[in-house]
């Protein structure tokens, strides 16, 4: 009997460089608590000029010593990058068994574009986080953003971009970036309700945030979409795991006190991960958006009266 064949999985190397300028040559890390320079023998005045503005010492080896600068601190929204970055780069140590066929890690092809929508919108600390489950193929496929409906990301949101491809493109799910055509009809529904209500993005943002618990889009041969509710045995516990552990981050990071689940399976690992953890964090629930749902024709209605019944709305106004 051969063994159950392994989906090939590969992801492009993209460094994630939260810095702003690149360390000199000259200057070579020794500890964590200081930086030696060494002395530039073809430049003496350069490090004639240091010595004399810094008031520095110089020894018969030709090193002089100065205390080590901290690093600026990151704020919010450089810290839920890190964090984002450092959950994709876990995941990818998953070896999925078929029918796993296809990994789309839309953070790090589209990192441009998710990058602009953590930065515009999450500077601050939020009261309720909104969870979904992981990407679909035309929304944060295709541009980075949860729930990330073309149209919405880019007319409502404001929010554009470079989207590069996943390394393995599915023939019929092929990543196009905002040069895709296709609807995804639950990112449509999501935003369109809070762009009714809110009036402009900011008044979401004002209190609240949107992110997937899981931020990899799973397929198998003939792109039918593989939900991580469909994993088994080792791939999901491990799966739960990893972000299960940045959810945990992230309410902590956020200083979230609701977390409201877009669907029962976002719900579920929310109320595992706020136990677990001893959180005090509040979890709710709205219906999940996806016309697959039956009776989901008057979603945003229902949604809106869900808000309204959960003591929510009055966060939402324009």
């Amino acid at each position: 009997m051969t063994s159950p064949k392994k989906a090939k999985i590969e992801y492009n190397d993209l460094p994630l460089d939260l810095s702003v300028k690149k360390t000199p040559e000259i200057i070579k890390i020794e500890n964590e608590n200081e930086l030696l320079i060494k002395r530039d023998t073809n430049n003496l005045q350069t490090s004639e000029k240091l010595i004399a503005e810094d008031n520095l010492s110089l020894d018969d080896s030709g090193i002089f010593i100065i205390p080590a600068v901290p690093p600026l601190p990151m704020n919010i929204s450089e810290k839920l990058l890190s964090l984002e970055w450092e959950l994709t780069e876990k995941l990818k140590c998953i070896q999925f068994q078929l029918p796993v066929e296809y990994v789309y890690n839309p953070i790090e092809y589209a990192f441009d574009v998710h990058a602009r929508y953590v930065r515009k919108y999450c500077q601050t600390v939020k009261k309720i986080l909104f969870l979904g489950m992981n990407p679909g193929p035309w929304g944060m496929s295709q541009t980075g953003i949860p729930f990330g409906e073309v149209n919405m990301v880019r007319d409502w949101l404001d929010l554009t971009g470079i989207v590069e491809k996943p390394f393995r493109e599915q023939p019929d799910r092929k990543v196009t970036g905002f040069a895709c055509t296709r609807s995804e009809i639950s990112g449509r529904r999501f935003w369109e309700l809070f762009r009714d209500l809110c009036g402009v993005p900011e008044n979401f943002f004002k209190y609240s945030y949107l992110q997937n618990y899981c931020p990899i889009a799973l397929m198998d041969a003939k792109g039918r979409n593989i939900t991580p509710t469909e994993l088994k045995g080792l791939e999901q516990k491990t799966l739960h795991y990893i972000c299960d552990e940045a959810l945990v981050a992230t309410i902590k990071l956020l200083r979230v006190d609701i977390v409201v689940g877009v669907g029962r399976f976002a719900e579920k690992r929310a109320q595992t991960v706020v136990k677990t953890a001893g959180l005090s964090t509040q979890i709710l629930c709205i219906p999940h958006p996806s016309p697959r749902s039956l009776g989901n024709e008057n979603w945003s209605e229902k949604a809106a009266q869900r808000l309204q019944e959960l003591n929510l709305l009055r966060y939402f106004t324009k």
